[in-house]
């Protein structure tokens, strides 16, 4: 079978149980990084009045990922015990990451806080990849769209607990804060694990029975990368492209929307960060549905379609860039766009992966692109501004949305043959 028209596998049934116990962990994990990125930065500034400095420390999460990430997913991918192969990583992860976070608020000099917000964010960011590779190990190729959108609810949820955190807990105790949102990460992972009870999964057991059928998996760690940068078919390395550009895009209008509204509509800082509720409001209610229509007419049809009703609402933003209104209207088409491509973006690389094994490596890729995009798009699209003003950003926004949405025709595929092969395989044990 050619490589580049790969069939789609036979439709089996998507596990709702498991898809809400690991929405569950992803919940836990982001209930966290959320606190953290609002409330640890006025912590800083008891120690130094250097908006720079904050502002690079909170940036070391980031940096600290890009090069974690990939090697705890390739860590756990090779990882059997009878705990599983991300359970481990998830016992010995939170308990630290937990007493890290609550030491925090609590650190005494400026030299201590940051060693704990460096181990925090290593520890927090070794099981990261891990946790949203179970995501992919729960249910098979064809519903890891329904799946990743129960994630992507469940982690626009935590910027709502970390919102009533800091309006009902804060001025009260900062240390109590960060001891409920430590608490909510651990018992929320104590309930995944114990229901999980990864050994007894399908997906475990198929790993383990393919290791015994084809011997464990050989490739190293850098012939992964390798494998994506040499293959004839570019599917991967075009699908990593449009994730830089595409989330680039999405962060650039998250990052500079508040400034865009002061600079460029006139209002108050307060009225300007309000486009950011309806936004991520409007993602929320599409994610879902967006998922389902996904995994029924294809993945990279809903990413085009997604970047496009992205583009259109920054277009409608761009041609009445004077009007509160129509900005607003732009930026609420603009997120259900993205919608269309969030849900799908990770599971692309998922499914694109060369087995089954590989998953948490993949997810640890999609981690790294992601991050490239994050930091780049921002600085890209400001750049720009600086270059000319503030009326064109919704038009540069425009032609960067277009150059991903370019990359993703370059994407020639939904499966790997080799996923097709294991599910298969997988279903034959069943059968037997």
């Amino acid at each position: 079978m050619s490589r580049d028209n790969v069939a789609s596998p036979a439709r089996r049934r998507f596990h709702l149980r498991l898809g809400l116990l690991v929405a569950l962990g992803v919940f836990a994990q982001e209930s966290v990084w959320n606190f953290h990125d609002s409330q640890t930065p006025v912590t800083l500034a008891e120690y130094t009045t250097s908006i720079a400095l904050i502002g690079l420390i909170m940036g070391l999460d980031n940096i600290i990922g890009i090069f974690i990430q990939p090697l705890m997913g390739f860590f756990s991918d090779r990882t059997r015990s009878r705990f599983g192969r991300r359970t481990p990583f998830i016992l010995a992860g939170v308990p630290i990451a937990a007493l890290l976070f609550i030491l925090i608020p609590t650190a005494g000099t400026f030299p201590i806080l940051i060693a704990i917000i460096v181990l925090f964010s290593l520890t927090a960011n070794s099981f990261k990849p891990i946790t949203e590779s179970l995501i992919a190990d729960s249910q098979v190729p064809e519903h890891r769209s329904k799946a990743n959108a129960l994630g992507r609810a469940a982690s626009s949820l935590t910027i709502i607990v970390s919102a009533l955190l800091s309006l009902l807990v804060v001025d009260q105790s900062v240390e109590l804060a960060y001891i409920i949102a430590a608490g909510v990460m651990v018992i929320c992972f104590a309930i995944l694990l114990i229901s999980l009870r990864e050994p007894r999964t399908v997906a475990y057991r198929a790993v383990v029975d393919e290791d015994l059928e084809q011997g464990r998996e050989k490739i190293g760690f850098f012939a992964v990368f390798k494998d994506i940068f040499t293959d004839r078919d570019r599917s991967r390395l075009f699908m990593i492209g449009a994730i830089i550009v595409t989330w680039g895009a999405w962060a650039a209008i998250r990052a500079l929307l508040t400034l865009y509204g002061v600079e460029q509509l006139g209002l108050s800082r307060g009225e300007a960060g309000g486009f950011t509720l309806p936004a991520g409001v409007a993602f929320l209610v599409v994610v879902i549905p967006v998922a389902i229509l996904s995994d029924r007419f294809g993945r990279r049809l809903m990413m085009r379609s997604g970047i496009v009703v992205f583009a259109l609402g920054a277009l409608i933003a761009f041609a009445f860039n004077t009007s509160e209104l129509a900005t607003l209207i732009g930026v609420l088409v603009a997120a259900c766009g993205f919608a269309g491509f969030a849900v799908n973006a990770a599971v692309m690389l998922w499914n694109l992966a060369p087995s089954v094994r590989m998953i948490g490596v993949y997810t640890g890729i999609f981690a790294v692109a992601q991050a490239i995009g994050s930091s780049a798009g921002p600085a890209a699209l400001g750049a720009l501004v600086d270059a000319t003003d503030w009326s064109f950003l919704m038009l540069f926004l425009v032609g960067v949305s277009l150059v991903g949405l370019a990359l993703t025709f370059g994407v020639r595929r939904e499966y790997s043959q080799a996923q097709l092969d294991e599910m298969a395989f997988v279903d034959a044990e069943s059968a037997g």
